[in-house]
C-alpha cells in the first residue's frame, strides 16, 4: 500500500483589497516594483497630458514587440547568450509573460534538442531573418 505523503502548501500573496478595483498604486511595494514616471505620477503631480503620452508610447512599443513575436514563429532564430554562447533553433512562441520561448531543434555547441524551452535571462540578443 502507499503511505499519505505531505504535500508542501504554497503561499500566495495577499491579494487586492476586496472592496477595491486591484492593487493600491499608491502603496510602498507597488511603487518600488513599477519604476516608471507612471507610478511617481500616482503619488505626485503629474499632468495628465504627460501621462497620457507615456502611456501611448508604452502601448505602442508593447504591439510592435508582440508584432516581433508573432513574426518570430516558425522561423530560425539565432540566440546570443551569456559565456559567448550562441545557439540556433526554430521559434515557436513564448509564454504570456515573455519569461521562456518555446523552441524546436535547438542546435548548441554539445548536441540538437528536439523540443526545448529557453529562459529569457539566459539571452543576450536574438536574431532571426524575414
Amino acid at each position: 500500500m502507499n503511505a499519505a505523503r505531505p504535500v508542501p502548501v504554497m503561499r500566495l500573496p495577499k491579494g487586492p483589497d476586496p472592496h477595491g478595483r486591484g492593487f493600491n498604486p499608491q502603496s510602498p511595494r507597488f511603487i518600488a516594483l513599477c519604476r516608471t514616471s507612471i507610478a511617481s505620477s500616482l503619488a505626485s503631480d503629474v499632468a495628465p497630458e504627460e501621462l497620457q503620452r507615456e502611456q501611448l508610447m508604452r502601448s505602442e512599443l508593447r504591439e510592435r514587440f508582440l508584432r516581433c513575436l508573432l513574426s518570430m514563429s516558425n522561423r530560425d532564430v539565432r540566440f546570443n547568450m551569456y559565456e559567448n554562447v550562441k545557439v540556433k533553433a526554430t521559434f515557436g512562441a513564448s509564454d504570456i509573460d515573455v519569461l521562456n520561448f518555446q523552441v524546436s531543434d535547438l542546435h548548441t555547441p554539445i548536441g540538437i534538442q528536439k523540443e526545448a524551452l529557453i529562459r529569457t535571462q539566459d539571452v543576450v540578443s536574438l536574431v532571426f531573418d524575414l
